[in-house]
């Protein structure tokens, strides 16, 4: 009797990375959960007729974005910019401060407790002393955005450096590899994952910082727009800005989900399967 011989289906083409950004099937869903929200917003103001004062309905937002997507688009140029400024300050101190502090454990001992102390400082509280040092302008929203941003950049590679298995330290010491060598070829490679994670919350941080700096003391942004669109009680005008960051917040995230998916494939092809 000839035996039937069993062929497994081919198996699918592994992705490097377990991000929505690469897979395009599963776009559909989020833009239908999108625009059920926004059906949800329109229906529910109109139903129980809230006033635009205080909560416009989506379509007179969407209507307000346009009106003034000249204005918005300029003060958009301006948080984008100061955003992405102090972003970059976060990655390249906290990734400095992170390597130092996630060096030794004795150091990571040390220096943990005064980072928790520092990040625990509320940032509203900073930025008028920000502007008091200098001044009105782009340069407190910058600062704000890199010290909201920089802390879980500094405490996951501490943590990816901190958490190297002392096994395998041991091992590559026995065969004669410094510190130094097994940081640069363990530690950091190992801690990528950590650091890469950290940018794609630090991102939407370093946005809320700019915001929150620009509705303090500044004169042009996302932020200055709101505070005044607010005073001048145009409602829909402050919503349609918040429309505009988070779609910049959704871009950027995806933007730092594909590097990160470029440089640390490696550590998710076990969740391709």
């Amino acid at each position: 009797m000839a035996q039937t011989d069993i062929v497994s289906p081919p198996a699918k083409a592994a992705r490097s990375g377990p991000d929505w950004v690469w897979h395009a099937e599963n776009i559909g869903s989020p833009v239908l959960f999108t625009l059920g929200l926004f059906l949800v917003w329109e229906v529910g103001c109109r139903l129980f007729k809230v006033p635009e004062s205080i909560l416009p309905t989506a379509s007179a937002t969407l209507a307000a974005l346009w009106e003034f997507r000249v204005v918005i688009f300029d003060n958009m140029i301006v948080t984008l910019w100061t955003t992405l400024l102090g972003f970059a300050l976060a990655i390249v101190i906290g990734l400095l401060l992170g390597v130092a502090v996630g060096w030794h454990r004795a150091v990571y001992s040390a220096v943990y407790p005064a980072l928790i102390a520092f990040n625990s400082i509320p940032k509203v509280a900073v930025v008028p002393i920000l502007i008091l040092w200098f001044g009105l302008g782009t340069v407190p929203a910058i600062l704000t955005a890199f010290l909201i941003s920089f802390f879980p950049i500094v405490v996951n590679v501490a943590t990816g450096l901190a958490t190297v298995e002392p096994e395998l330290e041991d091992v590559l010491r026995a065969l004669g590899a410094k510190k130094l060598v097994v940081m640069t070829k363990v530690g950091i490679p190992r801690s990528l994952p950590h650091f890469f994670g950290s940018l794609k919350v630090a991102i939407t941080l370093a946005f809320i910082g700019a915001v929150v700096a620009e509705t303090s003391g500044a004169s042009k942004g996302l932020g200055k727009l709101m505070l005044d669109a607010q005073a001048a009680f145009q409602v829909p005008i402050v919503f349609a800005a918040l429309l505009v960051l988070s779609v910049l917040g959704i871009l950027l995230y995806a933007i730092t989900a594909l590097i990160e998916q470029r440089f640390t494939g490696w550590a998710h092809r076990s969740q391709n399967h």
